[in-house]
């Protein structure tokens, strides 16, 4: 009874358009007043202690203020330049372009959304410009953008550490094979379309323009070195090395870059200046323009911006931990455990399973909450069946990715209708050719899990040989 109740005011809330937020709340706390002994006091508490217990989730806010200052800032401009330089004289160069830089700029914001509003809004047109259809541009940007929740850090590989108490930083080296695989496999399939449409490829950029978009793109690629290094070189745990990139995306933007800012459009060396001369006026500019920023409109619009993504998000989590609280309480994922082992299902059936459930949930919610929902469902099965932990979290983020551009809630979907000025409907049908590369990849993913632990286990058997 108390299990019917609480999904079918669940899935009630939702169909009448209510947010899932709201839904996950209100269906816990009636289902708790109704059900329940608890009192309105353990709700409250229990909302506050679903973020603050939890010190991984920490690392949620400073990951999206990074990802606002980048997103902001020149970095994704720079790191196209960057993968044109390397692959742009391919056929097809200029779609690969945009797969590695939405690779690099993954690993830098943690978003997907943001990765292709960031890269989308750029490449789009410029492979337009270049001969590629329209459709095909924004189905390569739609599924290359989904790559931001797979490439390490990634903000649902935290909230998925978080559900399940999983290593948050096993879980980022776990991410990092299968991302870069994700990407090879689309750039393989972008050049054989490529030749079969006849699409073109750029003139060979040359080692000095390679040596120079290297040089430029220096200050986003260098995020990546430092919070990956900090965190796979036991430095600094996610939420720490979360803190750094937020301050170092700030100065890269504000001063390194000078792309928003009091400092904005200053060159760091000005015409015929001498490099003494040049370092003694940008420290000086940097020690007077430092207390500008506070006021500066546009760095605090980016901070607001990200503040607002930051509540949001944690507003969900939120409500859907007290929602997995009343699931624990009333016992559901054990009596759901028990029921699954009871069939009989081996762990590849258990596996199709899961997936089935996961791309259903994908269509019609938000990635933090599916995972905040069967996380605690899901994960004492696997256990039971002698699936490795790791290994079902980087399933349950593919599946996350799947659910990124599908309809009717797909968000990458929402930013390539904003970026391109098409309805949702376009946006759906130029994703979807694209999809079926996910597909498989998700099917290599689940069935193959050394293709997650490798990097992982190597990791921990050469600080065991140390």
């Amino acid at each position: 009874m108390t299990t019917a109740a609480l999904f079918i005011l669940l899935f009630g809330c939702m169909f009448m358009g209510m947010p899932i937020a709201v839904a996950l709340g209100f269906s816990s706390i009636a289902t708790i007043l109704m059900f329940s002994d608890d009192s309105v006091a353990s709700i409250s508490l229990k909302l506050f202690e679903a973020v603050s217990e939890h010190y991984t989730l920490l690392a949620i806010p400073f990951f999206i203020l990074s990802s606002a200052f980048l997103s902001t800032g020149g970095v994704a401009r720079r790191l196209i330049r960057f993968a044109i330089s390397i692959v742009g004289h391919i056929r097809g160069g200029l779609a690969m372009a945009s797969v590695v830089a939405c690779m690099l700029f993954a690993a830098v914001s943690g978003s997907s959304p943001a990765t292709v509003a960031a890269i989308g809004s750029i490449v789009i047109v410029g492979m337009v410009k270049a001969g590629y259809p329209e459709n095909m541009a924004a189905g390569v940007i739609a599924n290359a953008g989904t790559l931001g929740i797979l490439i390490p850090p990634s903000i649902v590989m935290l909230v998925y550490s978080a559900a399940t108490e999983v290593s948050a930083a096993r879980m980022f080296m776990a991410g990092f094979v299968p991302g870069i695989m994700m990407g090879t496999m689309l750039m393989i399939v972008i050049y054989f379309v490529a030749r079969a449409k006849n699409l073109p490829a750029q003139p060979w950029a040359g080692f000095r323009e390679i040596g120079g978009a290297a040089w430029s793109a220096t200050g986003g690629i260098m995020l990546i070195v430092l919070v990956l290094g900090a965190i796979y070189g036991g430095i600094a745990s996610p939420t720490e090395a979360a803190a750094v990139s937020a301050v170092y995306a700030f100065g890269v933007a504000v001063f390194g870059y000078r792309d928003m800012g009091p400092l904005k459009g200053d060159p760091w060396r000005h015409e015929g200046e001498s490099t003494g001369r040049m370092l003694a006026r940008n420290f000086g500019q940097i020690a007077i323009a430092l207390p500008k920023c506070v006021p500066d409109p546009e760095i605090r619009k980016v901070v607001l911006d990200a503040s607002k993504v930051a509540i949001m998000l944690l507003f969900i989590i939120a409500n859907a931990f007290l929602f997995a609280h009343v699931l624990t309480t009333e016992r559901i994922p054990h009596h759901i455990a028990e029921a699954i082992v009871g069939w009989g299902l081996p762990a590849w059936g258990f596996l199709i399973i899961v997936n089935i459930l996961l791309l259903m949930a994908g269509n019609f919610m938000e990635p933090s909450a599916i995972l905040l929902i069967m996380a605690p469902i899901l994960f004492p099965i696997a256990m039971q069946l002698g699936i490795d932990p790791i290994h079902l979290g980087i399933i349950m983020v593919v599946n996350m990715e799947i659910g990124m551009i599908t309809p009717p809630v797909g968000l990458n979907l929402f930013v390539l209708a904003g970026i391109t000025g098409h309805g949702i409907v376009w946006a759906v049908k130029a994703a979807l050719p694209w999809l079926c590369v996910l597909l498989f990849f998700l099917i290599l993913i689940t069935y193959i899990p050394q293709i997650s632990l490798f990097l992982p286990e190597l990791i921990d058997h050469l600080k065991g040989y140390n």
